[in-house]
């Protein structure tokens, strides 16, 4: 990712009438105050990301992007991977969290981190700065705690916090554990404003509570005035949670999540919700934004906002030679490139959702494998398929029903992909011992 190709849209007077455009402010501490400060300070802000996975997902990719569009804009980063606040992590709606082991947590730190920062640049006056808030709470007594820090938050006021609330209202109830999650948030704040003199925390507008636990511990700690961006919950236009199907996220960690399903998945953008994607996850322009949006409403079929969608977040998670090994996979699939020349991963990644099926080496006939993968019924229907030029191995049509598929036709040694039409696939693996 080459952070200074981006920049942000020169159209708008400030980077706050930019923010508020893009939709990325849910809600917010005085606007004006805040625009004001954005306009004309340079404001240091963080962002805190807790390791409660291996990996973080498209609803933290939101936070990712707008931290970088403040850093584009002058302002100085401090991005917070939560030693200490992953080990016990946020309340949930319904049901407590797992706590895991501080080895795992630890790891996961270090994962995340990496992460994080190809999105921010380390450089320059406003160089952004990595942070750990277990370096601060670790040394840190309960008694010293309390004394310091809880003494300065009200459990009434604490239980009427959404999250809290529900889970108070729920049969399982809350942990005192995640009850005082709030605090530690809190926390972190205040010692990012004691250390580097920051005003400024963003997050999920569901966090709200966790965000102002911070404003207001500062203000009674220290008599300070600073703020916080909740960004808004996306969501989907038929009302659906935004980036999870059947209950699978979409993560930004390539093992988890391919560079091709994650493109895939920004491709299958639906119209209504492409322009709001478009002013979100990208940094193109407000006119290139709305040239994009009457493409859509005059030519839906030729999906150029989803591809420019797809193509731009792709590169910016996975980087842009990525992106075009994904294309290229794509467009080979359908007969439209050079399947030898996708190297295993991309192959297996824009395959994974076809049929497979496993057969011996030494069953190699284009009328037993259309059987064997599922694209035929019988072996007269896998001929009927054949003579009528319906057969594709590796793209390349089949039409003698004698045909024997020759070893060295093998993609990566052991793969063939079988094709009977134009789009109905499926993938072979040889065995070979």
């Amino acid at each position: 990712m080459d952070f200074l190709t981006q920049k942000n849209d020169e159209t708008f007077a400030t980077i706050w009438q930019e923010l508020i455009w893009r939709g990325l402010v849910q809600v917010s501490t005085d606007a004006a105050e805040l625009e004001k400060a954005l306009s004309t300070e340079t404001v240091t802000y963080y962002c805190g990301f807790d390791p409660t996975a291996a990996s973080l997902h498209l609803g933290h990719l939101v936070q990712l992007l707008l931290m970088r569009r403040l850093q584009l804009a002058g302002h100085k980063p401090l991005a917070l991977v939560g030693g200490s606040t992953g080990l016990i992590g946020d309340p949930r709606p319904t049901t407590e969290r797992s706590m895991q082991t501080k080895q795992q947590v630890a790891e996961w730190v270090a994962d995340i981190q990496a992460q994080v920062q190809p999105f921010l640049s380390f450089e320059g006056e406003n160089a952004a700065r990595m942070v750990n808030n277990l370096d601060w709470t670790a040394p840190l007594s309960a008694i010293d705690f309390l004394r310091d820090i809880g003494k300065h938050y009200r459990v009434g006021t604490m239980i009427k916090k959404d999250i809290v609330a529900s889970r108070l209202n729920s049969d399982e109830g809350i942990s005192y554990a995640e009850f005082s999650y709030q605090i530690l948030q809190g926390l972190d704040f205040l010692e990012l404003y004691r250390q580097y003199g920051c005003t400024l925390q963003s997050g999920g507008s569901d966090q709200w509570g966790n965000l102002t636990s911070g404003t207001e511990l500062i203000r009674k700690a220290e008599g300070g005035s600073v703020h916080a961006i909740g960004t808004p919950l996306i969501t989907n236009s038929d009302g659906t949670k935004f980036g999870k199907s059947e209950g699978n996220a979409i993560w930004l960690n390539p093992a988890m999540t391919s560079p091709y399903e994650f493109y895939q998945f920004w491709l299958n953008t639906a119209d209504a919700d492409v322009a709001e994607r478009l002013r979100i996850f990208t940094f193109r322009s407000r006119e290139e934004i709305e040239e994009l949006e009457r493409a859509t409403a005059e030519r839906p079929h030729e999906r150029a906002a989803q591809k420019a969608l797809a193509w731009e977040v792709n590169s910016l998670v996975h980087g842009v030679e990525a992106t075009e090994k994904v294309i290229a996979a794509s467009a080979a699939i359908f007969g439209n490139g050079e399947l030898a020349e996708l190297d295993e991963a991309t192959l297996g990644a824009a395959t994974a959702e076809l049929p497979h099926a496993t057969v011996d080496v030494a069953a190699l006939g284009i009328v037993e494998l259309l059987v064997a993968a599922g694209l035929s019924e019988s072996n007269s229907a896998a001929r009927r398929t054949v003579t009528e030029g319906g057969a594709y191995v590796n793209n390349r049509k089949v039409q003698d029903l004698e045909s024997v598929i020759d070893a060295t036709e093998l993609l990566h040694g052991r793969y063939l992909l079988l094709r009977r039409g134009k789009r109905t696939m499926a993938m072979v693996e040889v065995a070979t011992s």
